[in-house]
């Protein structure tokens, strides 16, 4: 991730949820996220200079869209940091960061804890947060990475499932260590753990990737 604009905290979700969709609705990609006890912030953008970022977040101040805001800069994010204080650092990041979601109703297709997250748009606004692209579906998470052995998995390792008998990959988790992902498992559920080795999982289990 290059630089990106942060307004808030919010403290009614709903409030940052609306933001959301106001950006995202002028084309940028735009989440929301826990930043503490019943405070919510809107982080969104990826420019390549802190200059174009500004310019950005200057403009929709003049219009109304926005308030006060921050420029993150990349060399802030845990995937920065890991050159100081190691990989391992940025997978604890990447796991608590995905704890964060843990309650939040699924939706298909949705990328924001008002709306829901389905399992892509999980994985991807994890490692947003943290400084790292991913594509949006799991199918292209999943060719996106480099193949994991199960027995080799880290934390912040993708594991991916064929739920739907009509694609190779249909579902994806971020492995959570100990045999344990967090993951949206569908309508209805909310985000939680499930462990690889239960007879759903490990009969539909597909692979997994890294991207570290």
């Amino acid at each position: 991730m290059g630089y990106t604009i942060q307004v808030g905290a919010f403290s009614k979700v709903e409030n940052a949820a609306r933001l959301t969709e106001q950006l995202r609705s002028r084309g940028l990609d735009a989440t929301y996220f826990v930043a503490g006890a019943g405070l919510y912030k809107v982080r969104f953008g990826n420019f390549p200079s802190g200059a174009s970022a500004r310019a950005t977040a200057v403009s929709l101040d003049a219009s109304g869209v926005i308030g006060e805001f921050y420029i993150v800069n990349p060399g802030e994010y845990a995937a920065a940091k890991r050159r100081e204080y190691g990989a391992e650092y940025l997978r604890e990041e990447l796991i608590k960061r995905a704890q964060d979601f843990l309650g939040t109703p699924y939706l298909w297709g949705g990328a924001d804890a008002d709306r829901g997250f389905d399992c892509s748009g999980l994985a991807m606004t994890v490692y947003q947060l943290n400084g790292l692209e991913l594509p949006r579906t799991a199918g292209e998470q999943y060719e996106a990475g480099a193949f994991v052995e199960q027995e080799l998995l880290m934390k912040g390792d993708l594991v991916f499932f064929n739920i739907s008998s009509r694609e190779k990959v249909s579902h994806v988790g971020i492995y959570a260590g100990d045999g344990q992902f967090i993951h949206a498992p569908g309508r209805g559920k909310k985000i939680r753990y499930d462990s690889l080795s239960s007879s759903y999982f490990l009969k539909r289990y597909a692979g997994a990737r890294s991207y570290l």
